[in-house]
């Protein structure tokens, strides 16, 4: 333990802290002090316990408004927090269904693709044909000619 000398409403105190904590525990009672002087100058000598019970009062109620306000904060960033995970779990839901999307339509691609060259092939065959049918009619066509 470390003892420290700290001035408070004028006079010497000697406090005990724990090692290293001498500097926060001086920061601490300047602090202490300066509010405490505020008071006194502004409602006069009305007594150093009523003084300090006004001074404790006046810093309790700033702790509890900012530990109101923190609360506040804490509850406003675990709103966002939430809304942040919902749009987060849309975005991958909206990527999933559009992979499944661009999966199906790379599907229908493919059987597009097969249908236009089972239509080209059989397109050829019958072009083939229809090629050998109208050399057959010209082939016979030319020997009846020849014929008469």
């Amino acid at each position: 333990m470390a003892n420290v000398n700290v001035k408070f409403n004028n006079k010497d105190y000697l406090l005990s802290c724990d090692d290293g904590q001498e500097q926060s525990l001086k920061k601490l009672t300047e602090f202490l002090d300066k509010k405490y002087s505020e008071l006194r100058d502004k409602l006069g000598n009305i007594g150093e316990n009523k003084l300090l019970l006004i001074t404790t009062i006046q810093l309790i109620d700033e702790y509890f408004d900012l530990k109101q306000k923190v609360t506040l904060q804490k509850n406003k960033l675990d709103e966002i927090s939430n809304k942040f995970k919902e749009i987060r779990s849309l975005a991958i839901d909206y990527k999933r269904d559009k992979d499944e999307e661009i999966k199906k339509l790379n599907e229908d691609l493919e059987k597009f693709k097969k249908t236009i060259e089972e239509n080209n092939t059989l397109y050829e065959t019958m072009l083939d044909k229809t090629t050998q049918s109208l050399e057959k009619i010209i082939s016979n066509t030319e020997s009846l000619s020849k014929i008469q």
